[in-house]
């Protein structure tokens, strides 16, 4: 028979947490001050035995404020205490304090925390070495400056693979029989191993005798990415801009700005016809990576916006130029060559997981959608 689960919260100072042997599922844990309020769900022998303890606390209606140069926020499907005392263990390899700590979600299909952190931080290496503690819990770590947990002002996407679950151009390759082909192509451009203007007029040229009218029925059946529709919609909420970049089609892109998404803006490339079929050249200046951070740029600038109020996210090696622009650059379900360069990576959650590093909870989140 299996015994009845507990749920409970327990009073105990942060450092106490690494010490039982006992793991059991993590719910959420909050710290400011002295002691953190840890809660635990378990069926075994009592985790913290002697601690003050109590029922469940319900979530803040906002989280703390940020007052650390640096927050690192987990995101974990099946949240452990064990994963909690690994990440705690890091923290202190590192020789970085944990000065306050906030549950920003609590589902059964998520958990998020954010660890407010003091102590030297050298970016680039402190970013990796989170990616591998990241591989290590089997969740998302993500390290990013205290001042960008806000909401934007601007925000530019991707299209392909990050609002769209498909590569369009690769969905129209399938249908002329050239997939294969085109494919390989994408995979080179998107990993970085091949110039992205180069492999679009590659491709394009394959694309030679494709049909107007098709475009009218391909588009409907694009997925959206996990998510895309709750962060446009809230990031709409909250009064910040949005922005379409991509080296894809306006075609599609203007279908999802007008059909499926609230998108400011947009910026891609123009399909070339002629007689109602693909003429199989392009239209110049191509929108690459460098141009599709030009036009964020100076989509900002005429908004009288500051690089820290700009974040963007894509998933493509052509992605990185905006991805190092503003304050936050989230690679979402990136390329291998993407996760390791881009300054903040979701691996393992949709869009909507973005909403956490600006510094929303729950709570916060429900009530925009009301």
């Amino acid at each position: 028979m299996n015994n009845p689960i507990t749920s409970q919260e327990f009073h105990l100072p942060l450092a106490q947490i690494t010490q039982p042997p006992l793991d059991c599922t993590l719910r959420y844990l909050n710290f400011e001050g002295h002691y953190a309020r840890l809660g635990l769900e378990y069926s075994h022998s009592e985790p913290f035995a002697g601690m003050a303890r109590c029922a469940f606390s319900p979530m803040a209606a906002a989280p703390a404020a940020v007052r650390a140069p640096w927050c690192i926020t987990l995101l974990s499907a099946s949240p452990r205490l064990s994963q909690l005392q690994r990440l705690l263990q890091f923290f202190a390899e590192q020789q970085w304090t944990v000065t306050a700590v906030d549950t920003l979600s609590q589902s059964l299909t998520r958990t998020v925390i954010r660890f407010q952190i003091d102590g030297k931080v050298e970016l680039s290496t402190a970013r990796n070495a989170c990616l591998q503690m990241a591989d290590t819990l089997g969740a998302d770590l993500v390290l990013q400056s205290g001042a960008s947990q806000k909401v934007p002002a601007l925000a530019g996407f991707d299209m392909d693979s990050t609002l769209i679950d498909a590569e369009v151009i690769d969905e129209l390759a399938k249908i002329t029989g050239v997939e294969d082909q085109v494919a390989a192509i994408t995979q080179a451009a998107m990993s970085g191993d091949l110039d992205f203007c180069e492999s679009f007029k590659r491709r394009m040229a394959l694309l030679k005798g494709f049909s107007e009218q098709s475009l009218a029925e391909i588009a409907p059946q694009l997925p959206l990415k996990t998510g895309a529709h709750k962060l446009l919609n809230n990031l709409r909420a909250l009064g910040c801009k949005t922005a379409i970049l991509t080296g894809g089609f306006s075609y599609f892109a203007h279908y999802l700005q007008r059909e499926r998404l609230p998108v400011d803006f947009v910026y891609a490339n123009e399909m070339v016809f002629s007689g109602g079929v693909l003429t199989g050249g392009v239209v110049e200046p191509i929108v690459d990576g460098l141009c599709k951070r030009a036009l964020l740029q100076a989509k900002a600038q005429e908004l009288k916006l500051g690089p820290e109020s700009v974040v963007a996210m894509g998933d493509g090696a052509n992605d990185l130029p905006m991805l190092h622009l503003g304050a936050l650059g989230i690679a979402i379900h990136p390329k291998p060559k993407v996760r390791l360069e881009a300054p903040q990576v979701i691996n393992l959650f949709g869009l909507d997981a973005a909403l956490y590093l600006f510094g929303l909870n729950d709570r916060q989140i429900e009530k925009l959608a009301s």
